[in-house]
């Protein structure tokens, strides 16, 4: 275990005393401060970082609103400056910059310096193939370094990312690609997963067919493909630059509001979202939620040594909460496989063993990973050596309290001091955290610790008023830098003084931070609809006395029996508590006029049935856990769990299939981890739907 190192929340505190004259006497004190003084707090955040600009900036919040904040006007930045300025300074200190693995044990490290010539290489390739400020870049490749440089190649430039990974379906792809309308694709064709070679070659022909809009392909060559496609550009050659001109690269200086990426929505029902994030926006709220997720540069004397990773897909926003690590000067380490190994040898020890021979000292991954390794029976101590790991970060979906003190006793038994657990939560749509972790906050199982600085999280109740102790609607009442900056396509309202609403013809939302210029419908109704000027998130959330909050699942999927209503992780606490149960999913079925259904749907240990006795102990489970009143009316014994690709039960998905609502129109099999689970489910709603 690395010698403990002081938090980064109480360096940057620290910081406030000695340079503001701040202090704080408790976390709470700190947070109202930083949700209150919004332009103190976000300077501070600024010189905190050491960020700087070649031009000067008007005010931290020009227009203090939301939707449409204005964060810094006049100032630039770029993400891929945050992330080389470290190269210097880690490099002489002998840390690599990423070190990648694989299902075939392929390890590869990669310095800071080669990180920088590979960055600036691609950058002068991209220019080449006439990639120009604005474009967007569409990128089809699996959590490798090289996606990593792809990345920060197209920032460095000013151009526009977006990726999608290689285990998604073409038309999920082309589902979010093409409303981008990109120049340039990056792809890989082929990948290997579940201990085997697949071929992805066909998608990527078939991606440039359906895209009209690119016009050059990048291409990433791997032994995984059978048939040799044409490119306009070999990977390869694109990185092999090292010429003065490589040398003296230096990533473009941005205006703060320039887009950086974009992310999408799940998809489950109609086309994804297209969120568009900020530059500047990404990289203030990085750091504030960096104060929180306590890694720091691996060559600083308080994290020498430090080593991040976050099990994550392309696919999934924690992708980009690992490349956060690089801007931070950490080490960052990547794994490309399936973390369970293969469907003919399942293994929940892979990321294990790969975390200890690696030396991690963070190892995060998604809530229902670390559910699985207990029911699979994980022995962390039989991995190897895991002394160095201090962290344990969690996301994704609610980690239940037996889950926590099942990880916390793999490192007790090994001899390891406490394990810190980070459990975050957060979303796609801003790219961070509004709850997480404070290491010098007490630890409670099942909780969150606290909510993040800068964010000024609320439970609201049915009357729209902040409550303590109860569980609310999760809102945040202040804006914060990276909330989006637009839907890609979502043509924003311009309102002229004294005129009628007028739509500007290119809906790219490039006009947005303009007085006058309001988002467009798409963005206003996915977060401003229910509260105007308040972000709704859409999740239940209960802040205790103490701060800490617990996130009771999506709220558009709320249990309500006789009046009483409770988010569904309570009862998948209770349920998959069970030895018994491997997952489950509740919906509950409301009708006018008569009264709720709520089926349980469970998928039980190879072996188990579903007998009167199963079925006693289950309700047994809720009745003790909850009430009486959350007894399910059926319970099903199922195959598995529909799942989106970053691993959320489709609840509502399936709600609305068994209220009656065909399966085209509720749910998008393409932007499922497991489609083929929908049949069952399919052919139950259509059962009811013949009963009388």
């Amino acid at each position: 275990m690395p010698a403990p190192n002081i938090p980064q929340i109480r360096l940057y505190q620290n910081w406030l005393r000695e340079t503001r004259g701040l202090s704080f006497d408790s976390y709470d004190a700190l947070w109202r401060w930083s949700t209150t003084e919004l332009d103190a707090f976000w300077q501070s955040i600024w010189d905190y970082a050491g960020m700087r600009s070649p031009t000067p900036y008007s005010a931290v919040l020009a227009e203090h609103r939301m939707p449409g904040a204005v964060w810094f006007p006049g100032a630039q930045v770029n993400y891929a400056r945050e992330v080389l300025r470290h190269v210097d300074a880690a490099h002489a200190a002998g840390m690599p910059a990423i070190v990648s693995d694989d299902e075939r044990g392929q390890v590869r490290e990669m310095s800071w310096p080669e990180l920088r010539r590979q960055v600036a290489s691609t950058a002068l390739s991209l220019r080449a193939l006439g990639v120009r400020r604005g474009d967007r870049v569409a990128a089809y490749l699996p959590n490798i370094p090289e996606t990593m440089v792809a990345f920060l190649a197209c920032t460095s430039i000013g151009a526009v990312w977006s990726v999608c990974a290689p285990d998604m379906g073409t038309a999920a792809v082309v589902d979010r690609f093409r409303q981008i309308e990109p120049t340039l694709l990056i792809a890989a064709d082929g990948v290997h997963y579940g201990g085997k070679a697949l071929d992805r070659s066909a998608i990527v022909q078939a991606l440039r067919g359906q895209l009209p809009s690119v016009r050059k392909l990048l291409l990433l060559r791997t032994p995984f493909a059978t048939t040799q496609i044409e490119a306009d550009a070999d990977w390869t050659e694109a990185t092999a630059r090292d010429d003065a001109e490589v040398a003296a690269f230096e990533p473009e200086w941005l205006p703060f509001d320039h887009p950086i990426w974009i992310v999408y929505s799940s998809g489950t029902t109609g086309l994804p979202k297209p969120i568009v994030h900020g530059q500047g926006g990404i990289i203030m709220t990085m750091y504030a939620c960096g104060l929180h997720n306590d890694f720091g540069a691996s060559y600083g004397a308080n994290n020498f040594g430090e080593r991040f990773h976050w099990y994550s897909s392309t696919g999934w926003v924690m992708w980009n909460c690992q490349l956060a690590g690089l801007a931070a000067g950490t080490t960052i380490v990547l794994y490309d496989g399936n973390p369970a190994g293969s469907k003919e040898k399942p293994d929940w020890s892979v990321l294990w063993r790969f975390v200890a021979r690696h030396r991690v000292t963070f190892f995060g991954a998604g809530a229902a990973y670390f559910t699985h390794c207990m029911k699979a029976g994980v022995e962390a101590s039989a991995c190897g050596d895991l002394s160095r790991v201090r962290v344990l970060g969690s996301t994704g979906s609610p980690l239940s309290e037996e889950v926590q003190r099942w990880g916390s006793a793999q490192f007790r038994d090994a001899g390891s001091k406490d394990i810190w657990w980070c459990n975050i939560s957060g979303g796609t749509d801003f790219c961070g955290a509004f709850v997480g972790g404070n290491r010098e906050l007490p630890e409670v199982p099942g909780q969150m610790q606290c909510r993040q600085v800068g964010h000024a999280v609320e439970a609201w109740n049915e009357q729209g008023q902040p409550v303590i102790g109860e569980v609310g609607e999760l809102v945040c009442v202040q804006p914060i830098p990276s909330m989006p900056l637009y839907f890609w396509g979502d043509e924003p309202i311009v309102q002229p003084p004294g005129g009628e609403a007028a739509h500007p013809p290119r809906g790219s939302g490039s006009d947005l931070g303009r007085p006058g210029v309001e988002p467009g419908p798409r963005y206003l109704s996915s977060y401003f609809d229910t509260y105007p000027g308040v972000w709704r998130h859409g999740d239940w959330l209960k802040v205790g006395e103490d701060g800490g909050c617990i996130i009771y699942g999506r709220s558009d999927a709320t249990i309500n029996r006789q009046g009483l209503r409770m988010g569904t992780s309570e009862i998948y606490s209770a349920v998959e508590g069970l030895p018994e149960v491997l997952d489950s999913m509740v919906v509950d079925l409301e009708y006018l006029g008569r009264d709720s259904y709520m089926p349980l749907f469970v998928v039980l240990r190879p072996g188990v049935a579903l007998d009167d006795a199963m079925r006693a102990k289950l309700n047994d489970a809720i009745k003790t856990a909850l009430s009486p009143r959350f007894l399910p009316n059926d319970i099903f014994q199922v195959a598995e769990i529909p799942r989106t690709l970053s691993g959320k039960k489709q609840e509502l998905p399936i709600k609305k299939l068994l209220l009656g609502q065909p399966i085209e129109k509720v749910v998008n099999r393409e932007a499922m981890a497991n489609p083929g689970s929908l049949d069952w489910y399919v052919a139950l709603a259509a059962q009811r739907a013949e009963a009388p």
